[in-house]
């Protein structure tokens, strides 16, 4: 009763429960896109914030010198969260005046990601000549990755969030890492364009996986290990954090010769034999279930999918 209590005097003002409102239709927002749309000044906003928080109707999550938030996911307080919300009427005045606010962010955020495409359009354009063609990859990793049940889903170095934007609509919910801040941003605005909201997209180291183990039931690696010094030590990580019976799909470059990309475009490993991505499971205790070979010209793609034993 006392915790209901302290939910109640939590949402029990204005400006607490348009943040609630906003976040429960916008995903995750940084706290200076909340007081863009808001028109509040950062501190006032950061009590509230805390005030929800402590109440655990929303997560606060940390990237770099960035903040940001969204409703919990999961639990009692997801469901009162979701219950406060279902109270609200829809066509409450100030509520729609913040979404058109938060409609202009998220505008904003697919603008900004457009402008980093076409900067870097170039070489985008030339490593897709190059490869093979992503539908095709996309396509085979569908039909391999069992989505049933699952319930928590994660995409390891998850770049413009290709995989994320393919199976979060299919999972409960999704989460996306990567430690390059532009691709991130790139990432959110391709979740806003597609209107997925069931996803997190966080800065996160891929050798220390910010989450507890035998805790998720899927993985995704796409295009990820040719960039690693350690890519066996990225499996075992992934290994930890899945349950037991959870899978692991990677999809990567078969062996190739193209010196180039290692070069001028930082790929560490010129791709990876069957032998040693299957030695890899079986010493993170994971068993290799299926492989598929996709040739292109110069470069193949391989896709293998691990479960945990």
């Amino acid at each position: 009763m006392e915790h209901t209590i302290e939910i109640l005097r939590a949402v029990a003002e204005p400006t607490r429960l348009r943040l609630l409102t906003l976040l429960g239709v916008g995903g995750e927002l940084s706290v200076s896109e909340l007081v863009r749309v808001l028109g509040q000044s950062q501190p006032r906003l950061s009590r509230h914030l805390k005030i929800l928080t402590k109440a655990g109707l929303l997560e606060r999550l940390s990237e770099g010198s960035w903040a940001f938030y969204r409703l919990v996911q999961s639990g009692m307080a997801a469901e009162n969260a979701r219950s406060i919300l279902s109270l609200l009427p829809k066509d409450d005045a100030i509520a729609a005046i913040d979404r058109a606010h938060l409609d202009e962010i998220k505008a904003a955020r697919i603008k900004a990601a457009q402008d980093y495409f076409q900067r870097n359009a170039p070489e985008w354009d030339r490593m897709a000549q190059l490869n093979v063609n992503e539908d095709a990859v996309a396509m085979a990793a569908e039909k391999l990755l069992p989505l049933a049940g699952v319930e928590q889903m994660l995409d390891m170095g998850t770049g413009t969030g290709r995989m994320l934007e393919m199976f979060a609509p299919k999972v409960t919910h999704a989460t996306g890492i990567d430690l390059n801040g532009e691709m991130l941003q790139v990432a959110r605005a391709n979740m806003d364009k597609a209107g997925i909201t069931n996803v997190s997209i966080r800065q996160a180291d891929i050798y220390t996986l910010p989450f507890d183990g035998d805790s998720l039931d899927a993985i995704t690696c796409h295009q990820v290990l040719h960039f690693l010094d350690r890519p066996e030590a990225a499996v075992l990580e992934a290994a930890r954090i899945l349950k037991p019976g959870g899978h692991l799909l990677v999809a990567d470059l078969a062996p190739h010769g193209v010196e180039d990309l290692r070069e001028n475009h930082a790929h560490l490993r010129l791709g990876f034999e069957d032998k040693e991505v299957k030695s890899w499971f079986a010493n993170a205790g994971m068993r290799l279930q299926a492989t598929v070979h996709l040739k292109g010209n110069p470069l193949s793609v391989t896709l293998w999918l691990a479960q945990k034993d």
